[in-house]
């Protein structure tokens, strides 16, 4: 590990004047000092924002109101989440070990980098990496890559199961820095890699994330999170799929789904969504909308098999929304 210093701040202005300064923010670490260990990242400052008053989950004009600095295990845990938005609190026991559960905080999962694993190799091109060094990704071993949002300079996949579920529900991120305060959905947070991949993001530059807050709507109760990956234990996905609808007189009035393990960001499936609307909540109708998925989809050489499994796993989510007491 490259050698680097670190700055403890208890004021979000101290936070933000040494992330101006060319700090890094650090919370649970759980992603950003693996890639230190492996001199994919190589900060010379690092800015510990564990002090400051970011944490913590609560209600809000029916919203649930989840700080940055709120850990994935006391979010999944805790009574309002469960109430409110179960399919957060599955989200997040879907998307770490319980060990990296109590460690990691809610900003970090949202800004956690790909796991692709050419962004590690550091004898391999990665345009995350080195900007114009190219994507060894696309003619290379690519099976748990993007169909989705790829382009010819990345197939990464996003790999946050909470950031899915969060875009599925139209939640929103409060943002803090240099220029003042500002909100946006969480959808927005996430750039296409279009030329760019190593911008991951639309923070700018010392922006700190505050807090996230989720509406709640009728469609909130009868909400699931499925996920498939290569085995039951801690894995990222290489499919999953967040939906929640909402059923009034045998008719679907609203249906929410996003899709994770296929995109280079949370991927909303709206064209599903509206496929769904003034349906009955019947297979016949989850196919027909699953289908839909799939529109915009270029698989790669070895992830072909996604364009397949993505439509099943949204059936199958959306037929667990009516188990749902």
């Amino acid at each position: 590990m490259i050698p680097f210093r670190l700055q403890k701040v208890r004021t979000e202005v101290d936070a933000i004047a040494a992330a101006r300064a060319g700090g890094r923010y650090i919370a649970g670490g759980t992603t950003l000092v693996d890639l230190m260990r492996e001199e994919v990242e190589r900060p010379e400052r690092l800015v510990d924002i564990n002090a400051l008053p970011l944490g913590g989950i609560r209600t809000e004009d029916d919203q649930l109101v989840i700080g940055a600095l709120a850990r994935m295990s006391e979010v999944a845990a805790h009574p309002d989440t469960l109430r409110l938005q179960p399919l957060i609190a599955e989200a997040l026991i879907e998307g770490a070990s319980p060990q990296l559960r109590n460690v990691a905080s809610i900003g970090g999962n949202l800004l956690q980098r790909a796991r692709c694993p050419y962004l590690r190799m550091l004898d391999a091109p990665c345009n995350k990496r080195v900007p114009g060094s190219g994507c060894a990704a696309i003619g290379g071993v690519n099976v748990g890559h993007a169909i989705l949002g790829a382009s010819a300079h990345c197939a990464a996949t996003h790999p946050s199961d909470l950031a899915v579920a969060l875009v599925a529900l139209d939640a929103t991120v409060r943002v803090r820095g240099p220029a003042g305060e500002r909100s946006f959905p969480v959808e927005l947070l996430f750039r296409l890699p279009e030329a760019t991949p190593h911008l991951e993001h639309t923070l700018q530059p010392a922006e700190l994330i505050i807090e996230v807050r989720v509406p709640h709507d009728a469609s909130a109760r009868h909400a699931r999170y499925l996920k498939v990956r290569d085995r039951s234990s801690y894995e990222f996905a290489l499919v999953s799929v967040a939906a929640a609808l909402h059923v009034e007189k045998g008719v679907i009035r609203t249906a929410r789904i996003a899709a994770g393990g296929v995109g280079t960001r949370p991927w909303r499936m709206r064209a599903s969504e509206q496929a769904l609307v003034g349906r009955a909540p019947d297979r016949a109708s989850f196919e027909e909308a699953a289908q839909r998925s799939l529109d915009g989809a270029r698989p790669l050489s070895g992830n072909g098999y996604k364009a397949e499994l993505l439509p099943r796993t949204m059936v199958r989510a959306l037929e667990m929304t009516r188990e749902v007491v």
